[in-house]
């Protein structure tokens, strides 16, 4: 009797000095935070996190919300450990950003081991709600397929109708290769060729000659960050464009637009998911994000916002964090704020909203900082992604 009454003061003491996370929901935010992708997201995508959880109150369901962040290197194995011990150790209980497609598709399959939400914003791979889907991952902001649907799909109806790829070795640039291809194909288009390139290369001549001996219409980057401006940059020096050839910068946002700067830029055509000076929604969040960073958001710092922000909401609406409920109301609510306003999040996992094609301006065509964008069209989300059916989630049959 005694020694059970014992361990039931213990018990009790145990649980009054848990931390507060074991009963407020901790979010972890997974990225490359110093390498190629830094600017993509890195630490810019820690700070949209902040806002969102700010914007919400800073708690939910009476407790503070806690946020912790770290650096995967853009290496499967350290971002699976860091997650594991962030899971079992921490008590984390979502996981957001997650840049680079091989990354994002090992942390997803951890969590539906651990029954943890994960919302994928920075990686692009269609996969995460295709053939990889789980019951608790999410993608937010855009994937290969509407990239490939947005600007691959524009410059074959603009006549670009032979492409070679300059792809990214690994998962993520395998995926928006075959999609744009698939859709350069459909259309009537051709395929010419293509060379797969190590992540973070610094010297692209020999794959840019390949490219340039091709005479493909369109050189298609299937690569992203600093290895997109890299690229661009060394093509400069080879006469591509004023020889004729186009290339298509098939992942490009606003950081790397900024890093290359309207003179090296401009004419180029991409696709994002938000732009920060289309209209008050979008110039809200990026004013705010400028005070606190020194520069205006991209997709993927902005789609961060959003999904940690839609996070919470579900999490208040289903009056608990366990993930199987959260994940439930994920797939209910509607996604409008400051990022994408009538979105809606299918059955696969892919939240669906509208996506816009845009045109780098010209230096003589821009009014004021961070003002690079031209609106060519928008990219409806039904048509941008794929219906949960369509999308070979399994989840879904």
């Amino acid at each position: 009797m005694k020694s059970g009454l014992l361990a039931a003061v213990a018990m009790g003491a145990l649980l009054l000095a848990a931390p507060a996370s074991a009963q407020g929901v901790k979010i972890g935010i997974l990225n490359d935070q110093s390498g190629v992708y830094a600017d993509y997201g890195g630490k810019y995508s820690l700070e949209a996190a902040k806002m969102a959880i700010e914007d919400f109150g800073g708690s939910v369901l009476g407790h503070p919300v806690e946020i912790v962040s770290a650096d995967h290197q853009n290496k499967p194995d350290l971002a699976t450990a860091i997650a594991r011990r962030w899971y079992e150790v921490e008590n984390v209980d979502m996981l957001t950003e997650l840049t680079t497609s091989s990354v994002a598709l090992a942390v997803q399959e951890l969590s539906k081991e651990k029954k943890k939400i994960d919302i994928v914003v920075g990686a692009a791979t269609s996969r995460i709600t295709g053939d990889a889907c789980t019951p608790y991952g999410f993608h937010w902001a855009y994937d290969t397929h509407a990239l490939a649907v947005g600007t691959g799909g524009a410059l074959v109806q603009a006549g670009g109708d032979t492409w070679f790829f300059m792809t990214a070795d690994y998962a993520f640039g395998y995926a928006l290769e075959k999609d744009t291809g698939d859709l350069v194909k459909e259309k009537g288009g051709k395929v010419v060729g293509s060379v797969r390139i190590p992540l973070n290369s610094s010297d692209f001549s020999s794959f840019l000659l390949q490219a340039q001996s091709s005479k493909a219409k369109i050189i298609g980057l299937a690569n992203a960050g600093l290895d997109t401006t890299n690229s661009i940059k060394q093509a400069a020096e080879f006469g591509i464009v004023k020889g004729g050839q186009k290339l298509a910068g098939l992942l490009l946002t606003l950081a790397e637009v900024h890093g290359l700067g309207l003179e090296a830029a401009q004419g180029l055509v991409l696709t994002e998911g938000y732009y920060w000076d289309r209209d008050d929604k979008s110039r809200d969040l990026a004013n705010r994000f400028f005070k606190r960073t020194g520069r205006m958001p991209n997709m993927i710092q902005a789609g961060t916002y959003s999904a940690t922000l839609q996070y919470l909401k579900a999490v208040k609406a289903a009056g608990t964090k366990d993930s199987d409920a959260v994940a439930k109301k994920l797939k209910e609510l509607p996604v409008d704020d400051l990022f994408a306003q009538g979105g809606k999040v299918l059955e696969n996992g892919r939240m669906v909203h509208d996506l816009y094609l845009f045109e780098v301006k010209k230096p003589s065509e821009s009014k004021k900082p961070w003002d690079y964008y031209k609106q060519l069209a928008v990219v409806p989300g039904d048509k941008a992604f794929p219906s949960a059916k369509d999308s070979g989630c399994p989840l879904t049959k």
